[in-house]
């Protein structure tokens, strides 16, 4: 069994985000980096599906983007990853879903992967597409979202979060991808000598040039944070905090007229 995950690196979210310079994306300066959330379910649920075949399964963890990706994908092979594939690319950040799809199925077509996980969404843009678009172009079946996962002679059966704490199920042969979603599991946390072994293993580079030429189907025409909004705060004895709530309201809504 042939198995890929695709994982994206992206900023820690408490960290403090600045516009950059061409006001499309966010500075990349004085921020800490780490593997996706939804991506590291799915690095989990690639592995464990890999200890569950055995000797007979072969998982490959790809990424693109700059040279600094290539830590998280160290990460994910020290998980249990096999080997490495870094699509090394500088401006992805300026590349549509379409494109990032397209370098992808770029590399996975014809090379006869059984199942392919990605997280449900990054994120950074949290556009949740790549993972549909993916299997779209390999023309294989996608199930998004997924919060429970088993594999039995060649037949994924799922479960996936729908609205209002309902599940559905969903059974499916391989070849197919599933997108990972938050409580499918709990992400392992890499051993020491997994980690100096994750340096042993294969990590191929390829340029974007190799893949695909893709057009763009969208652009960014600009970033910006949301307006703030002035607020108040009323002070003083609950009695008269309460008579002041009731005038603002008569005042300045329509709540009480």
């Amino acid at each position: 069994m042939k198995i890929l995950v695709c994982i994206k690196q992206v900023p820690d979210m408490e960290g403090k985000f600045q516009i950059d310079a061409d006001g499309i994306w966010y500075s990349e300066e004085d921020l800490a980096w780490r593997m996706n959330e939804y991506d590291g379910y799915a690095v989990e649920q690639a592995v464990r599906l890999r200890e569950q075949v055995g000797a007979a399964a072969d998982l490959t963890v790809l990424s693109i983007g700059p040279d600094r990706v290539r830590e998280a994908m160290k990460k994910a092979m020290a998980m249990g990853c096999d080997r490495g594939v870094h699509i090394k690319d500088n401006d992805a950040f300026r590349k549509d879903p379409f494109e990032i799809a397209s370098l992808i199925a770029a590399f996975a077509g014809g090379k006869g992967f059984d199942v392919i996980f990605t997280g449900m969404q990054s994120q950074d843009r949290g556009s949740g597409q790549v993972g549909v678009l993916l299997a779209e172009m390999l023309g294989i079946p996608a199930v998004t979202t997924i919060v429970h996962f088993e594999f039995a002679d060649g037949t994924l059966q799922v479960k996936r979060e729908l609205e209002g704490g309902t599940k559905s199920v969903v059974r499916m042969k391989t070849p197919a991808l599933v997108t990972c979603q938050l409580g499918l599991n709990t992400p392992r946390y890499p051993t020491l000598p997994n980690i100096l072994q994750a340096r042993k293993k294969e990590l191929l580079s390829l340029e974007p040039s190799d893949l695909a030429k893709t057009e763009a189907r969208l652009t960014t025409e600009k970033m910006y944070f949301p307006e703030k909004k002035g607020g108040m705060v009323l002070e003083g004895e609950p009695d008269k905090l309460a008579d002041q709530l009731l005038a603002i309201l008569r005042e300045k809504t329509l709540v009480l007229r």
